[in-house]
């Protein structure tokens, strides 16, 4: 085999070595992703046979309030959570854990940007507005997600209850009438509450805990005290 003909596959290699992080996640979701719609999809048969109604074929399931509450009920605190820990990590501390900044150092990520540093970021070299949006893209971005996240849920919640009402043969509900709904607030703050204690349990266990070669955690031989990574 030639140069020109490896090349393609030295190209492909460096690519997967280089985001396989990013790239495992991803198909770690896609996998997960199908195996929701295939459970999702005859959760939602049984439940329409149980009320002697017709079965919907895959294509129908996914503009189902079923499918679209159940995807976009857990994207939203997965979102909310992200964001919430990117914005409050900037004036809270926590003493000895990894995911905190140091009380005392001068942390790289609050200097302010230099234009003429090697290879920064177009944003930066442009200067002005928008600097300053890029300043703080990343929790606006996933703030951004979390929004159209809860109205999409709120969305497809709404219309899995009225899906639910005319096969019971009961009123279909307004929108303004379903955002002060129990069953709503139940199925985003069962979920909010558990993002905010995964982000807990790392915090603390990262004080005292070690992962060798993560990021996440402390140097091994780090003293509990500590903080930072």
């Amino acid at each position: 085999m030639d140069l020109k003909e490896r090349f393609p596959k030295i190209i492909t290699m460096k690519f997967i070595k280089q985001n396989g992080l990013s790239l495992t996640f991803l198909a770690l979701f896609a996998v997960c992703m199908a195996g929701q719609i295939f459970f999702g999809f005859a959760e939602h048969n049984k439940e329409l046979q149980e009320l002697n109604a017709s079965s919907i074929s895959l294509i129908s399931y996914f503009s189902s309030g079923h499918f679209i509450e159940a995807t976009f009920e857990n994207w939203e605190s997965e979102f909310l959570q992200m964001a919430l820990f990117v914005l409050l990590s900037i004036f809270l501390y926590q003493k000895g854990s990894s995911e905190s900044k140091d009380f005392d150092a001068n942390e790289d990520v609050n200097r302010e940007p230099d234009p003429n540093r090697k290879g920064v970021p177009w944003p930066v070299q442009k200067g002005g507005i928008v600097l300053a949006i890029y300043k703080h893209s990343l929790t606006t971005s996933l703030l951004l997600f979390f929004l159209l996240a809860f109205v999409a849920h709120f969305y497809g919640s709404l219309k899995d209850v009225n899906e639910e009402n005319l096969l019971n043969l009961k009123p279909t509900v307004s929108a303004d009438e379903y955002f002060s709904d129990s069953r709503f607030w139940f199925e985003s703050l069962q979920n909010w509450q558990s993002e905010f204690l995964s982000v807990f349990v790392l915090v603390i266990l990262s004080i005292y805990l070690r992962q060798k070669g993560s990021p996440q955690s402390k140097p091994v031989d780090a003293p509990n005290e500590e903080t930072g990574g």
